[in-house]
């Protein structure tokens, strides 16, 4: 904890690939600092090359929990009282992007990439997406982005309002303590209850649409498009998809 700020670092390098216990873990961090009057601001950051590049696909972790158990640790990020500025150094990808837009600000830099690819993979969006991104960025913009699953640079992100400061790659996380440095400063009570309002039914909405989103990966998850879609990721080719 510095200048009521509470900084939480994803430690899984170089990627920072999540499964059901990082979630948990975040979850389980961010509740607390609920209960912390001395923490006023949270920086959520990762160490490696990734923000977060998406879910763990290998069999032992699809294999341990459902989507519908890892959205229901997810929702619980979504419901914390505290502004949350997300430290996007490098790749925010699927359920990474997800992740990120658990903070109310993004600080990254030209070098990061953003992209909900999970038509690319095979799959349903998830991780809330489907009310974040176009709460974030309208309809429009969001449905581009997750029926074509294209990578947008830090400074494209900027852009259409899905990042919100660019800084040096070096700078990342610095900027990021630096603008919650700057909510911490303001009356705690007024910034949690101003947050709240603007934020309306937002997590109620997101555990709604995160019931389908689960429902539908499930089902995706059974296809050979999705095993394709990941095999074809993995090898670098362009991806045979079937619609079986």
């Amino acid at each position: 904890m510095s200048g009521h700020v509470a900084t939480l670092e994803i430690c899984r390098p170089p990627h920072n690939f999540f499964d059901y216990d990082l979630i948990a873990g975040l979850a389980d961090a961010f509740e607390y600092l609920d209960t912390q009057a001395d923490c006023r601001a949270i920086v959520l950051a990762s160490r490696g090359k990734s923000f977060c590049a998406g879910a763990d696909f290998s069999p032992e972790t699809n294999a341990k929990h459902s989507p519908q158990l890892l959205y229901r640790e997810a929702l619980r990020l979504f419901r914390t009282r505290k502004p949350v500025v997300a430290a996007v150094q490098g790749a925010a990808i699927g359920g990474g992007l997800g992740l990120s837009l658990v903070g109310d600000f993004r600080v990254t830099c030209d070098e990061a990439r953003f992209a909900a690819n999970f038509t690319k993979l095979g799959f349903h969006p998830g991780f809330g997406l489907s009310v974040t991104l176009p709460r974030l960025i309208g309809i429009q913009q969001a449905t581009l982005l997750m029926l074509t699953g294209r990578r947008l640079s830090g400074t494209d992100a900027l852009a259409i309002g899905l990042a919100d400061v660019l800084v040096e790659h070096g700078s990342v996380l610095a900027a990021a303590q630096e603008l919650a440095v700057e909510l911490a400063a303001n009356a705690p009570l007024a910034v949690m209850s101003t947050r709240q309002t603007l934020r309306g039914t937002l997590a109620d909405d997101i555990q709604l649409a995160m019931v389908r989103e689960g429902s539908e990966q499930e089902l995706h998850w059974r296809t050979s498009d999705f095993k394709e879609g990941v095999a074809a990721t993995a090898q670098k080719r362009a991806a045979r998809f079937t619609g079986s």
